[in-house]
């Protein structure tokens, strides 16, 4: 098993953002975004679309994917957090045995400044990022148009 890093510098090719793209969207349950916008999203961090980027990390075995992670960096560092962790799902079957863990691991290891995740308070995951010292510091209010 290998946790394989994608930045501006080693970037995701158009077929493993579709294959990523794919992964989160069968593995979100009913937290799931479209997969226009999961696939939006690995765009700005490959730098595929105009942006700053940020970070893919794809967990495999043997060429399967396990879990994954997709992270945007801001340019906000001095009001808001300079990343915000996206996605982050691991295959449905393979979920409680410490897979996210390390996902979360190798994310805080490898991206620097502020991270932060908007996670709706119902979601079971909460308490994985509570444990990796995620604090809960503001709600999210949003006006959604038409």
């Amino acid at each position: 098993m290998t946790i394989k890093t994608y930045d501006a510098f080693s970037r995701l090719s158009i077929f493993d953002i579709n294959r990523v793209t794919n992964f989160l969207f069968q593995n979100f349950d009913q937290f799931r975004d479209s997969k226009s916008a999961i696939r939006k999203s690995l765009m700005y961090a490959a730098k595929e679309i105009p942006g700053l980027g940020g970070y893919v990390f794809v967990m495999e075995d043997k060429d399967e994917i396990l879990g994954a992670v997709v992270v945007n960096r801001t340019g906000m560092n001095e009001y808001l957090s300079e990343n915000i962790l996206v996605y982050v799902a691991v295959k449905k079957e393979l979920r409680g045995k410490g897979l996210g863990k390390k996902l979360i691991e190798h994310t805080i290891k490898y991206c620097k400044g502020d991270i932060a995740i908007h996670i709706n308070k119902e979601n079971p995951a909460i308490n994985l990022f509570k444990d990796k010292g995620f604090k809960a510091r503001n709600i999210e209010m949003r006006l959604e148009r038409p």
